[in-house]
């Protein structure tokens, strides 16, 4: 059999939100094998089992099919995009993207899950996301700490506002990376924002 390993797959953020095309369905079960184990998760991947051995060309021709391909486990998620009902310019599209490329895959305490919506309708729930974006007209605004899970759920706090869209990459990776270098063990994202206080957090991205 050989040992397997398994790699998060999603289709490229575009308008209408998470899509497969029927031949990227097909791609996926066809390098997969008619024995893998395929799971659906909760921030729209689908993990596929696949052999070890096997796994950096299956990556390479999974991504020839336009098809994004990130690590599993703890690592940040790729990015949870609303459905840009409002059009590919008006609710950010490219700026979701270049994002998305800016933060996705990096390995984290536990895995990290950060929402973008696109306007304040919020259909992509970034509120219950660890990072939440939410673009206001011309600007965003972020949110930390969201907890969707457990009898303790909350919704994330605002950390700030009216930020421009050159600085939400710098922002958002900031963010990340201090998770990153000052947590303790496995301590979630929600967690570490108590305790470092919403008050630093705010002075250390001013």
């Amino acid at each position: 059999m050989g040992e397997k390993t398994k790699l998060a797959v999603s289709p490229a953020i575009q308008v209408g939100g998470s899509l497969f095309t029927p031949e990227q369905l097909a791609k996926i079960g066809t390098v997969a094998g008619s024995d893998a184990k395929i799971e659906m998760t909760t921030f729209k991947q689908l993990y596929v089992e696949v052999s070890l051995d096997e796994k950096a060309s299956i990556q390479e021709e999974l991504e020839r099919a336009g098809l994004e391909v990130y690590p599993t486990g703890f690592a940040t998620k790729s990015l949870i995009a609303c459905n840009f009902c409002k059009g590919a310019e008006e609710a950010g599209l490219e700026t979701a993207r270049i994002l998305n490329r800016a933060i996705a895959g990096i390995k984290t305490p536990t895995p990290l899950k950060i929402g973008y919506a696109g306007c304040a309708l919020g259909t992509s729930e970034p509120l219950l996301k660890d990072i939440g974006v939410v673009k206001m007209r011309d600007t965003f605004d972020i949110y930390v700490g969201g907890e969707p899970k457990g009898i303790k759920a909350a919704v994330g706090r605002l950390l700030i506002s009216g930020i421009t869209e050159e600085r939400l990459v710098p922002v958002v990776s900031t963010l990340i990376y201090l998770y990153k270098e000052q947590s303790k063990g496995k301590e979630k994202f929600s967690k570490f924002v108590d305790r470092i206080s919403m008050e630093q957090l705010k002075q250390i991205i001013a």
